[in-house]
């Protein structure tokens, strides 16, 4: 199996040939790809560069042959150590036509005429400008944009051994992290200063960067799950977490890890217990052709006697090249699962004074039910 970085030239290929094949059945003639995660996923191009929103990128993927990058002259010779042989590039940022022309003749030459998908549902979004968007319909005479047909979501959702591989990376990475917290978190010391030393570990034990951590403290859990760590100082007896989204070779991981400060109180300890109760259970639950909906089904049980969750709105989601990918762990979503999803299963419980625990796994489906990626958490909660 593949482990190092990036991916053989063969993987990419056959990405490319599924999508090509269900162009042809889902009647597309091509596919734009506007979006860090859908061109990185055709061709590798791995670049932060993309937390400036400057410039816009594109990736035109035709129904046969190779796909064709249209970017900015910036990316130029990054992309040219991918497998992508044709880039297209202008100077930019142009005020006047930033890459729409170069992009609306690439079009017209690979496509010609017909439909070109442009993912639009839920979890995409177009990352140009509206008016350069506008103007491009209206160059692309003969061809139409419309919705991908959920084509990118389809191939996306579903992981290569390879892709699984990094994940499981990435979560070991995280395990060590998560192994050293009672280095820097104790009684006295700032939530602000847990939180960049816990980042300075993650970086040390292997991660390429920490796009995302959260996280709280409190003497029964903490209020919500996604806020930044404040200054106010661990107590005895307060509930720490540190929920972390690193990445290795632009794969994340994405789980949290609850500590006691001292000894825990009863009703955190009773919390936790549920929590990891809760977990198995979705895990149990998992099984190929089965409905997102019965993993959310599984651990309301637990947590509420199967009254319908908590406000938070899911109780776990996809994961991949993004932080959260589809589906979302909630009791309408239909999604069939499929042996190489790779989710997270993200309970929570409320405690006391407004406050919650939250317990979160990685996991991948196989062909019989499914596998941890993250190490498993024991019921009983870590004392720091």
């Amino acid at each position: 199996m593949f482990s190092g970085r990036g991916f053989p030239e063969s993987e990419y290929e056959l990405r490319v040939e599924k999508a090509q094949d269900l162009m042809r059945k889902r009647g597309l003639d091509g596919l734009l790809c506007t979006t860090h995660p859908d061109i990185y996923y055709f061709t590798g191009f791995l670049t932060r560069f993309w937390e400036s929103p400057t410039r816009p990128w594109f990736l035109v993927v035709p129904q046969a042959g190779k796909p064709i990058a249209v970017i900015p002259k910036i990316g130029e010779a990054l992309m040219r150590t991918t497998w992508i042989d044709e880039i297209r590039t202008w100077s930019s940022p142009d005020l006047k036509d930033d890459g729409v022309t170069l992009l609306a003749d690439t079009l017209k030459e690979r496509i010609g005429s017909g439909k070109v998908g442009l993912p639009s549902g839920h979890e995409t979004h177009l990352r140009m400008p509206i008016s350069d968007f506008e103007n491009l319909k209206q160059l692309l005479s003969g061809i139409t944009i419309a919705n991908d047909a959920e084509i990118l979501r389809t191939l996306r959702m579903v992981k290569s051994p390879a892709e699984i591989e990094k994940i499981k990376r990435a979560c070991g990475i995280a395990h060590h992290a998560f192994s050293r917290v009672q280095e820097f978190a104790y009684p006295g010391t700032q939530l602000s200063l847990v939180f960049r030393k816990f980042q300075m570990v993650c970086l040390e034990e292997g991660a390429d960067w920490v796009p995302y951590l959260a996280g709280g403290s409190d003497k029964f859990g903490y209020a919500d799950v996604i806020s930044p760590a404040g200054d106010a100082e661990l107590q005895n007896g307060d509930v720490l977490m540190l929920d972390t989204g690193l990445t290795w070779d632009g794969y994340f991981c994405d789980y949290d890890r609850n500590f006691s400060i001292g000894a825990p109180d009863q009703i955190v300890v009773d919390a936790h217990k549920t929590l990891i109760e809760a977990t198995q259970a979705g895990f149990e639950a998992v099984k190929p052709g089965a409905a997102a909906r019965v993993l959310f089904e599984a651990m309301d049980r637990v947590l509420t006697g199967g009254k319908g969750g908590n406000e938070n709105g899911r109780l776990g989601h996809g994961l991949g090249i993004q932080l959260t990918e589809w589906p979302s762990l909630i009791p309408s979503d239909e999604t069939e699962l499929q042996a190489g999803m790779v989710l997270t299963l993200e309970p929570g419980i409320g405690t006391k004074n407004g406050n919650m625990l939250v317990h979160e796994e990685n996991i991948v489906v196989t062909q019989s039910g499914a596998e941890y990626l993250s190490t498993p958490a024991d019921e009983k909660i870590v004392r720091v």
